[in-house]
């Protein structure tokens, strides 16, 4: 075999085993988070929806929708995980560039993976969720013979008319936008530009709706803070108030008792129980402040604050950095690349540090957009419970989680959190290109945060320094109102 035949061979089988070893990773990364999901998911379902006392066909129906649910949970955590592994993982090429066991590290593997996210995104949030949701309403035709069968041909009617109703009125919005209509006639066009043109649109509403659940997270957040923390003693004597909690339970505990052993009083029992239980629910949180160790009660809370504190204030200040360089510098713009060169340059100034800071800050809105989420009064009824969560809420909570963590990599380089450029399809989002939509989602969140941060710390300080000072004890000034139709 001449030598030039050898180095074609060495180099096709060299290829080969790269690509086994990518697939192997991939398939491996994605089976461990699946069945943390499945955990998960597993730990809030409702039990009576899965078992077959009742109806058996109703009991699989609902196992193959949970497996489909799962599968959308894994994608949406792996959305979560996919930049900060990115970013971890040009840092670890810069620090370790010739070491022989992270060289299955690289950029074929990156750039799969955001290709593969971005795949089972479209495909979780277009059809599999859908079906899923429709599978477990359907009952078959009518005159059909039942079974889980039946329910199949039901559920993929009714999905291929919501497919073809969803793409008809994306036909018409590219229409509507578009100008140039002959290039848009052919099935062709249905996987190049229609389906990239539905999740650009899927990805805006996603990245909205981190622009309006996050800074109400972050608020969120303070408050949970100061209730789950115990916070430090500032000019109070808890000894005493602990005291005087405890006569006023047992005081309101002998009236009860009372009311009960003598018909003849007129007692309010029901208001009594109210009081009571209130009083013992302030007895319980005085108790757990008084068992508290100092450095429990005099660190955790103000530094858990001023971590909160200082995550939030640098992100306002890197997205002002960052709008003043839209203003200034094109290259700004979040844009798309398609060969990820990992292991060149840092993508932060302050080097591995600052990419460290990039991932607790992707980390830290992520968690700030799901509380909001949470929190939010449109989303309330979502919140799902332990061990009583139907399945259909399951649904809705993996839809929104994918809808959220999908659009996180997309919201952080818009906001300028990372310089990680968006890998694969993730940047062939039309308005990613529009300079006004980018710099107004800037601003936005900008100012949003900076609101809810000032809002919620001087109210915060303002409450604690009226409760220290005890100001909350006096009474408030009574105003006389005059009857009407009486001069002054």
């Amino acid at each position: 075999m001449a030598p030039a035949e050898q180095d074609a061979l060495a180099a096709r089988e060299q290829l080969f085993h790269e690509r086994v070893r990518e697939c192997i990773i991939c398939a491996l990364l994605f089976a461990s988070l699946y069945i943390l999901c499945h955990f998960i998911i597993t730990h809030f379902k409702k039990h009576t929806d899965f078992t077959a006392v009742h109806d058996d066909e109703d009991a699989a129906v609902n196992r193959i929708a949970l497996g489909l649910c799962t599968f959308t949970l894994a994608v949406a955590l792996g959305a979560v995980l996919l930049l900060p592994f990115s970013i971890i993982s040009n840092e670890v090429l810069l620090s370790f560039p010739q070491n022989y066991y992270i060289q299955w590290l690289n950029g074929s593997l990156i750039h799969g993976l955001w290709n593969l996210v971005f795949l089972f995104s479209n495909l979780s949030l277009i059809f599999l969720m859908p079906f899923a949701y429709f599978f477990t309403e359907s009952e078959g035709f009518a005159g059909s013979k039942k079974g889980i069968m039946a329910r199949v041909y039901e559920t993929s009617v009714v999905l291929l008319l919501l497919t073809l109703l969803v793409l008809g009125m994306v036909w018409v919005a590219s229409a509507i936008v578009g100008n140039d209509a002959a290039s848009r006639q052919s099935l062709y066009d249905l996987w190049e530009y229609y389906l990239p043109y539905l999740y650009s649109c899927i990805s805006l509403f996603g990245v909205l709706l981190l622009l309006l659940c996050t800074p109400f997270g972050l608020s969120t957040m303070f408050t949970v803070t100061g209730k789950l923390l115990v916070k430090p003693r500032l000019l109070e004597d808890l000894d005493e108030q602990l005291s005087c909690t405890r006569l006023e339970e047992a005081a309101v505990s002998r009236r009860i008792s009372s009311g009960k052993a003598s018909c003849w009083l007129n007692l309010n029992v029901e208001l009594l129980w109210e009081q009571f239980f209130t009083i013992r629910s302030k007895r319980r949180k005085l108790e757990l402040r008084h068992r508290a160790s100092p450095w429990q009660r005099n660190l955790g809370y103000p530094l858990a604050m001023l971590g909160l504190l200082a995550l939030t204030g640098i992100s306002v200040l890197i997205v002002c950095f960052h709008v003043l360089e839209l203003l200034l510098d094109d290259a700004a713009m979040p844009r798309g690349i398609q060969d990820a060169s990992l292991g060149q340059v840092s993508f932060s100034i302050f080097g591995s540090f600052g990419a460290a800071l990039q991932v607790v800050l992707i980390f830290y809105l992520m968690v700030s957009s799901v509380v909001g989420f949470y929190s939010s009064p449109l989303f309330t009824r979502l919140l799902p419970e332990r061990q009583d969560t139907p399945l259909t809420k399951i649904i809705g909570n993996c839809v929104s989680l994918l809808v959220l963590s999908s659009a996180l990599p997309v919201f952080s380089r818009t906001l300028g959190i990372t310089r990680f450029d968006l890998l694969g399809d993730f940047g062939r989002f039309n308005w990613l290109g529009n300079f006004y939509i980018v710099f107004l989602y800037n601003m936005g969140f900008a100012g949003l945060t900076t609101l809810c941060l000032v809002k919620k710390v001087s109210w915060a300080v303002q409450a604690e320094l009226i409760r220290a000072f005890g100001l909350h004890k006096l009474p408030l000034p009574l105003t006389r109102s005059r009857p009407p139709g009486k001069p002054g």
